[in-house]
């Protein structure tokens, strides 16, 4: 599907999304035309889904994360759908993941400091529902996070 030209675009834009379109056009080898072309194609075909900002919640104040490993009661027929719509409305949940497996929910909670945590733990996380079993792993350090596909 895609080709070399494509590759070309797609890893000069995700190392630098912020360049302008005679810039990234250079970078890649292509005309300023045949890159829009060409984004509008891997837009319509949903290879790319969106260019963002990606904001350090750290530089806002947030200096805590806590990832939450949650077991469901799952006699519950609706405990999924449940507990992810009401998880979805605590904002300082950044990130849901579920799996298969002992583990079927990963929360990734952030707060400004261990008493901010631990209020949001008892009064938004605990009041979930659902859930059967919670455990909690502290984030001490990022070692490597890297959306970028090796293209």
């Amino acid at each position: 599907m895609l080709d070399d030209l494509d590759g070309r675009i797609l890893r000069q834009w995700q190392a630098d999304p912020s360049l302008a379109p005679a810039e990234l056009a250079a970078r890649a080898r292509v005309s300023v035309g045949q890159l829009a072309r060409r984004q509008a194609r891997l837009r319509a075909a949903g290879v790319v889904k969106g260019v963002a900002a990606v904001i350090d919640w750290a530089a806002l104040g947030y200096a805590v994360e806590v990832s939450l490993r949650v077991t469901l009661d799952k006699t519950q027929g609706n405990a999924f759908d449940d507990f992810i719509v009401e998880a979805r409305n605590v904002p300082e949940v950044i990130e849901i993941q579920t799996f298969l497996g002992r583990v079927d929910v990963r929360l990734s909670v952030i707060a400004r400091d261990m008493s901010h945590y631990q209020h949001l733990y008892r009064s938004r996380i605990l009041t979930l529902p659902h859930i059967a079993d919670i455990e909690a792993l502290m984030h001490v350090a990022r070692i490597k996070s890297d959306p970028a596909l090796p293209l």
